[in-house]
């Protein structure tokens, strides 16, 4: 479907009640939520894309913003109002919609969310090791550092998270330099007039434990759910809980 300059995939379960549109996360296109999809579409109406570059989504040439990308699929399917449950990248942009376009949300099922304007949420370690990794060329190096961070709590070997990174990797260089960041929106977090439920995976990284802490403790209302089993690949590793989870939040927001 076309964007603002450019096309993202996007998929339509169907369906006549209120919809349900997925976020991945930066760590996985929209695969990410494959786990728990068929319980989702059985129940409600759908709908997923992969943000340009990951997955299916072409990569992009012009510059574009993630929010900007968001509206632009809910406007193509005719959606005045959704409910919005992101991941890591795509819990913050959901976050920024609703704080943006708050009549839109029906309600904020965030799973890892990141948020933009949290201090010490990226560590600088981390981003020196990445950028000597991508200048090096080293995939096989960016997907095994990936994997000590955010999927520590997988098996070894993790073949799903692999596949995902694998899939997300190039995106992350290929989508700087024509990404528009989206505004500080941790400090607005009080804003938020939406129903909201917030899944934290305790084997995650510290410093986004502490942010989806934080978070949960700004929304008015949230409500803090904590994964005992998950790293930042929640669906991989409780998928029957995240799905009762969402399914559960959908129902009370209906």
């Amino acid at each position: 479907m076309p964007v603002d300059g450019g096309e993202v995939w996007a998929d339509d379960s169907g369906g006549d009640d209120l919809p349900l549109v997925l976020l991945h996360p930066g760590v996985g296109g929209s695969a990410f939520w494959d786990p728990i999809l068929p319980r989702l579409t059985r129940q409600h109406r759908v709908i997923r894309y992969d943000v340009r570059g990951y997955s299916r989504s072409p990569r992009t040439t012009t510059r574009f913003s993630l929010l900007g990308d968001l509206t632009a699929v809910l406007d193509h399917f005719g959606l005045d109002r959704a409910i919005l449950a992101g991941s890591s990248m795509g819990g913050a942009t959901a976050i920024d919609f609703a704080l943006n376009a708050p009549t839109r949300v029906a309600g904020l099922a965030l799973v890892g969310p990141g948020v933009t304007g949290y201090e010490g949420l990226a560590s600088p370690e981390l981003m020196a090791q990445i950028e000597v990794l991508a200048k090096a060329g080293d995939m096989d190096g960016l997907v095994a550092l990936a994997l000590r961070t955010w999927a520590a709590a997988g098996p070894d070997p993790d073949p799903q998270a692999t596949a995902l990174l694998r899939s997300a990797i190039p995106a992350w260089f290929t989508n700087h330099p024509h990404l528009t960041p989206g505004a500080p929106a941790f400090d607005r977090l009080g804003e938020l007039d939406v129903p909201c439920v917030l899944a934290v995976g305790e084997r995650d990284q510290p410093e986004v434990v502490r942010c989806n802490e934080d978070m949960a403790a700004r929304i008015p209302g949230c409500r803090l759910v904590r994964l005992t089993e998950s790293d930042h690949y929640p669906t991989l590793r409780e998928p029957e809980k995240v799905a009762d989870l969402v399914l559960e939040f959908c129902a009370d927001v209906s």
